[in-house]
């Protein structure tokens, strides 16, 4: 286990015994959420703290993946868990008596726990005691659809997704594991009791960083796309792919800004270009595979067909195989074999998603991802990046690449991790009309009359002109003036409204051009498009300069007034493995990555050093020389082997320490507690080589590698 596996799986269990009942877990994409799970099962049923537990996932795919590691993750002996412990896969509805560990998705757990009319065949609250939720911040959304003959009017309560249900449903010990905790899981869970983030990980070496995005930028995405009034423009239902003709009103033109690309209107110019662009950037040959993320399964189709033109006419016919590049969409038959293939054979390259491989799909070979969509959550941003920081160092991936196609990185950057996600029921105004009608008391009234003006409000922001003038023929005034007045009223009032007003709602509900926000129609483009530039990008409005000039002046700002800043600059002797965790965080946070800053340094000055990131902090707040740091570690092995006599042993020891501080920087005891450093009997065995003073050979490592070099 990794040390920060460890931690995860101490802390929980201080959890446990201080008698907490719903716990989370925070651990960044990548770093063996899986494992660290199968580890704590492992001891949970070891020391009978527990006597079944469930494994829930919302996916087959990921049910699957970890029945897979359960057969394959040795425990001890050489026994895999599913060999010391009888584990119930997907397919089993009821676990067996003798079963301690079931996989099941929550789908079909509904199924079982609300669907069944047989009590005989139903799961009883006391089928598990603990309970352990994959991927936890999935699910905990207000998504669950209720009949008009469930309620007599909607609450808001009465939305639990089909997550809470299950949990509410067993009497058991809920521990959550996710890499974004946002706001609505922390609401269950209360906050993580343990947190391992993207950038600690990238630090010490578990993780690959990525490099600038790459904005791909043409000449519609740049000026957008615009229709004259009165021009004739193309819908086509993006359900069922019937294209009309709509005639825009003279005095109402359209323009989209590429925020809008993919959905709301569809450009196939601009999908060449992007295909172009990833064509030339990306080649066949290239190793390591891409991920391209499209807006819908129908555009996925269209990105396959244009992204193979695009590779032909660049690269030749020959260097394009059937297969090479697929769509993956849950759409398409046999997903779960072909998710496996993109894992494991050499084709597909490139494939074309949506929604079904942005979590829990572990694929290491992903080296690029492609945005042909923009997403306004960055919990699934986080979750898209994700797919690509996997090591795998048998292609030599030392970094991945994000290209952006619809600006959607610089949108996002800004945005922290625990930003709230909010989810409305998607409930029409029309429902939403017949609950004021049956809520009975004057006070439900009122309250779902509060939630009909909210919706009416929204829905007339996009009405069109030629609606809007219909609107206020049958109903006198304005909609805005209506909304207005409507909202100081009483629920039986508004319902009067309503009443003697029947076509308002009608023309509220009326899909505008281009679908509006919520609706099912995508305007056509057969505007011409071309490629631009394909340039690195920093930040919103951010050139390589500015930002290392705000890099700068934030470590100044800062250096004497944070913990893991004072460390880094003042007394890196004493430098720990937690306090660089530290700065890496709160580096993450103001998007100052070691891989950004090398990038801006040799963009901006011509300095493209492959320098840790201790270095660039070191640089920017003591003007310390910008050293390669594979450089830096040599130069102290070789200043430690030369200040005091060695034993063969302790020499040999010294090196060994050498070559684990290029890939986990900072020596300290921790270093020593891990991988073959373990197996020799950990810090404790290996200090009794040096006669008890190995935690100063490390602090003179320390000092060794971060002194200012010799002029």
């Amino acid at each position: 286990m990794r040390p920060y596996q460890e931690e995860a799986i101490a802390a929980v269990e201080d959890a446990i015994v201080a008698g907490r009942r719903e716990i989370l877990i925070s651990m960044a994409t990548g770093t063996g959420k899986t494992r660290t799970s199968i580890a704590l099962m492992y001891r949970l049923l070891k020391h009978k703290r527990f006597r079944r537990i469930l494994f829930l996932v919302d996916r087959k795919a990921l049910g699957q993946q970890t029945s897979d590691a359960l057969e394959t993750t040795e425990i001890e002996g050489m026994l895999n868990f599913a060999q010391i412990y009888k584990v119930a896969g997907l397919e089993k509805k009821v676990p067996e008596a003798e079963d301690q560990v079931q996989v099941a998705t929550v789908q079909s757990l509904i199924a079982r726990v609300l669907n069944e009319p047989d009590p005989a065949k139903r799961p009883t609250p006391g089928t598990f005691d603990c309970i352990i939720v994959d991927e936890a911040h999935r699910g905990y959304t207000l998504d669950a659809e209720l009949r008009e003959s469930d309620i007599g009017f909607r609450n808001l309560d009465d939305y639990q997704s089909a997550y809470r249900q299950i949990l509410d449903y067993f009497d058991a010990v809920t521990v959550a594991l996710t890499a974004t905790p946002a706001l609505h899981t922390r609401e269950i869970f209360g906050h993580p009791v343990f947190h391992y983030g993207y950038r600690q990980a990238v630090v010490e070496g578990y993780l690959n960083d990525h490099l600038p995005p790459k904005r791909i930028t043409t000449a519609l995405s740049e000026a957008g796309i615009h229709f004259e009034g009165g021009e004739e423009v193309e819908i086509v239902d993006t359900k069922t792919g019937q294209i009309d003709l709509f005639e825009l009103p003279d005095d109402v033109p359209l323009d989209y800004d590429v925020a809008d690309f993919n959905k709301r209107v569809y450009s196939e110019a601009f999908n060449r270009m992007v295909c172009r662009a990833i064509a030339s950037e990306i080649p066949p040959g290239k190793p390591g595979k891409t991920l391209i993320f499209a807006a819908r399964d129908a555009h996925a189709d269209d990105i396959v067909r244009l992204l193979v033109e695009e590779l032909e006419d660049e690269h030749g016919k020959q260097a394009v195989p059937h297969g090479m590049v697929m769509k993956i969409t849950g759409n398409v038959d046999k997903a779960d074999d072909l998710i496996l293939k993109f894992k494991n054979d050499p084709y597909p390259k490139y494939v074309v998603t949506v929604d079904l491989l942005t979590t829990g799909v572990d694929v290491p070979t992903i080296c690029n991802l492609v945005f042909v969509r923009r997403v306004k959550s960055r919990i699934l941003y986080d979750q898209m990046i994700g797919r690509a920081t996997r090591l795998c160092p048998e292609i030599g991936k030392e970094y991945f690449r994000i290209f952006d196609a619809v600006d959607l990185y610089a949108e996002l950057q800004e945005m922290t991790d625990m930003r709230p996600v909010v989810v409305k029921p998607d409930v029409s105004l029309g429902q939403l009309v017949v609950d004021l009608e049956n809520a009975g008391a004057d006070d439900d009234k009122n309250w779902v009359a509060g939630q009909v003006i909210v919706r009416m409000r929204a829905l007339a922001k996009r009405m069109d002109e030629e609606t809007r003038e219909s609107f206020v023929r049958q109903t006198g005034e304005t909609p805005e003036a209506a909304m207005q007045r409507l909202s100081t009223q009483s629920g039986a009032e508004l319902g009067a409204w309503l009443k003697a007003h029947p076509r308002a709602v009608e023309l509220l509900e009326r899909r505008p051009v281009g679908g509006g926000r919520n609706g099912d129609g995508v305007v056509v483009s057969n505007h011409e498009d071309e490629l631009l530039r394909i340039e690195e990008i920093f930040g919103k409005n951010t050139t390589p300069e500015d930002y290392i000039t705000g890099f700068e002046r934030f470590v100044r700002e800062n250096m004497n007034k944070v913990p893991a800043l004072i460390a880094v600059t003042q007394r890196p002797r004493d430098l720990t493995r937690k306090e660089l965790s530290e700065l890496a965080g709160l580096l993450d946070e103001k998007n100052y990555s070691e891989s950004m800053l090398r990038a801006a340094y040799g963009k901006a000055r011509n300095a493209d050093i492959a320098a840790h990131i201790i270095g660039f902090v070191r640089q920017a707040a003591i003007g310390d020389p910008l050293v390669p740091y594979a450089t830096r570690v040599e130069t102290a092995i070789l200043k430690i082997e030369q200040s005091r006599s060695w034993t063969p042993k302790q020499k040999d020891w010294l090196r060994r320490i050498g070559r684990a501080l290029k890939d986990k920087p900072v020596a300290d005891p921790t270093l020593l507690d891990q991988g073959v450093f373990a197996d020799r009997g950990g810090f404790r065995r290996i200090s009794q080589e040096f006669d008890g003073e190995l935690d100063n050979v490390l602090h003179a490592f320390n000092e060794a590698i971060w002194e200012t070099p010799a002029a």
